[in-house]
């Protein structure tokens, strides 16, 4: 039975990787600031509140919780999402943004370095907003930029950890309907964590730090 940390775990993606892996027989940690029904509900979750994760002491609570215990798949799916153009440019909103979207997910990740079995997996859950290449439309400056930071310090972590048999996926989970994005999107949570689970059930040394779509394309930088 493995081990899987799931950040965000309270609705949408999050929600519904916990609900998958549970089903899959894997022992799951729901990390999320405070806990709802909907994750207390599931049969044999394990729900860790932690309040604010860029907070240290936050992560170390996650790092206490496992004790002796070993990760075999850490997936960092908490995010933020706030609009913003050219004309509402809100420094603010963008170091907010940054703080959660890029620096924490890697801040977790070196927090439980010494947790991960041999081999490990790291799921960054970003977006393709973060795609230099693929920006046509402009605007959302803190939440592009703030994935954009993500997926370069997860090639960074990559190859950092190579050596420990630690491979890092870095994944768009598609346009996703939840509450991060009112409702709209062309699939569903369940839709995105299957595409997810695929991609990260295939990921090995080879396509370490590399990032793809939620349906198995690979996506451009």
């Amino acid at each position: 039975m493995s081990q899987v940390i799931v950040t965000g775990a309270t609705g949408g993606i999050g929600l519904e990787f916990c609900r998958h892996y549970l089903n899959q027989g894997h022992q799951v940690m729901g990390v999320c600031r405070k806990a709802n029904h909907d994750l207390k509900a599931l049969n044999g979750i394990e729900v860790l509140e932690v309040g604010d994760l860029t907070s240290q002491d936050a992560r170390l609570k996650v790092k206490q919780a496992l004790g002796s215990r070993k990760v075999d798949l850490l997936i960092n799916n908490a995010g933020l999402l706030e609009s913003g153009g050219l004309h509402e440019f809100d420094p603010e909103s963008i170091r907010r943004q940054f703080e959660i979207n890029a620096l924490t997910p890697i801040l977790l990740s070196r927090e439980l370095l010494d947790h991960f079995q041999k081999p490990a997996k790291i799921a960054m859950i970003t977006s393709r907003m973060g795609s230099i290449a693929d920006n046509t439309s402009g605007s959302y400056y803190g939440y592009r930029a703030s994935k954009t930071a993500l997926n370069m310090m997860s090639v960074s972590l990559a190859s950092d950890v190579k050596d420990r048999q630690i491979w890092v996926g870095i994944y768009h989970p598609g346009f996703v309907r939840t509450k991060m994005t009112g409702g709209m999107g062309d699939i569903d949570p369940k839709q995105s964590v299957q595409g997810l689970v695929a991609l990260i059930e295939g990921l090995n040394e080879a396509k370490t730090g590399t990032f793809w779509h939620t349906n198995g394309e690979p996506l451009p930088w």
